[in-house]
């Protein structure tokens, strides 16, 4: 940071999702997250948002463990950021330092990041759901709206008909799967049987450290593997790149904890001949729009997972709303930092709870 820091705000908000959204380790209703609002002593306002999805069932970082790292390690260490393990707490912090830096020097984040501006290709994921109708009526949905990919969430008992029913009903469809971690190896014949479906990807079928495992299920598949909850650092995605256990890497900017470990494993997975797209908690706007100006960089070859605000949530944080378009393609607003405006009115509405740090 050029200025010093001269104050902290951290706002604990929940936003309703439009439906839940189910994978194959929970379901979620509401969107649970913590913005950090950074003032420098010149006035300028930085936003970043720490992410995690409640509970524990997706990562061991929940909303309260961030929190509680935000108050206790973080911001006393500040204006550096401290080595914590709470990726998604050090995500939001720099988040909000890079927003800063960028309205300080009155520069679109992207810019400021090294990337030039381009509209970016958007997917949509789906949930598990009780019916194969209710599937197929979101999918119609989505594709209808331009989404330029398909995900669909899959786990045992709902995964070969569900494809099947899908890829029977939209031949040509840019078609993927993600389990989160929900197979072993003992699935081999699951994986075999999708692999018939001439998908796109196969994200995260094993468990996060099953990394030698993912490289063995490789080896029997044409269909390449994605890497999303095991790629949450460089030491893994270089775990990843020896044991050849994916050919696509997810980067989250939450999970690896920013915008900085995120170039540098986006540099180390093309250097190692991985595809890479930029995928989503989903977070709100504040998160979603700086991953946007992420994946700007012409280095990543897949659509990305951020889709329109009102894809997930009745309200968002930001102004305007993220958008695709009929081409389904997201357009970042230019202007300073992300392009997009807090609105400040909706963030005390969602507030669960807001503390405030002077430096």
């Amino acid at each position: 940071m050029s200025k010093a820091i001269k104050s902290i705000v951290l706002h604990r908000v929940r936003v309703p999702f439009v439906e839940p959204f189910r994978i194959s380790n929970g379901v979620v209703t509401e969107k649970d997250a913590i913005l950090i609002e950074l003032t420098t002593d010149a006035g300028v306002v930085g936003w970043g948002e720490a992410s995690p999805m409640s509970g524990s069932f997706y990562s061991a970082d929940t909303p309260d463990s961030s929190w509680t790292v935000l108050k206790t390690e973080i911001i006393p260490a500040l204006p550096s950021l401290a080595q914590v393990d709470d990726k998604f707490a050090r995500a939001g912090m720099e988040g909000a330092l890079w927003d800063a830096q960028a309205h300080t020097r009155q520069m679109p984040l992207c810019e400021l990041l090294g990337i030039e501006r381009r509209p970016i290709p958007s997917g949509v994921a789906i949930g598990i759901f009780d019916t194969i109708d209710e599937l197929l009526e979101r999918v119609r949905r989505y594709v209808n709206e331009g989404y330029q990919r398909v995900k669909i969430k899959i786990q045992p008992g709902w995964d070969i008909e569900p494809v099947s029913a899908v890829r029977s009903n939209f031949p040509q469809l840019p078609l993927m799967v993600d389990a989160n971690a929900a197979y072993t190896l003992d699935d081999l014949q699951v994986f075999r049987e999708l692999d018939r479906f001439k998908l796109m990807m196969i994200e995260q079928p094993l468990a996060a450290r099953a990394i030698a495992e993912a490289g063995e299920l490789q080896t029997n598949l044409k269909t390449p593997l994605c890497a999303d909850e095991s790629a949450d650092s460089i030491a893994t995605l270089n775990e990843i790149i020896t044991n050849r256990a994916a050919r696509i890497v997810n980067i989250k900017v939450q999970r690896v904890g920013g915008l900085s470990e995120s170039l540098s494993m986006l540099q180390a997975a093309r250097a190692a001949d991985l595809q890479c797209w930029v995928g989503t908690m989903p977070e709100l706007g504040i998160a979603s729009a700086q991953a946007l100006h992420l994946a700007m960089h012409p280095a990543f070859s897949f659509p990305t997972d951020i889709e329109a605000s009102s894809r997930w949530y009745l309200d968002d944080v930001i102004e305007p709303a993220i958008t695709i378009d009929g081409n389904g393609f997201i357009n970042v607003p230019r202007g300073p930092g992300s392009g997009f405006s807090v609105n400040r009115e909706k963030v005390e509405r969602y507030t669960l709870a807001a503390e405030s740090f002077s430096l």
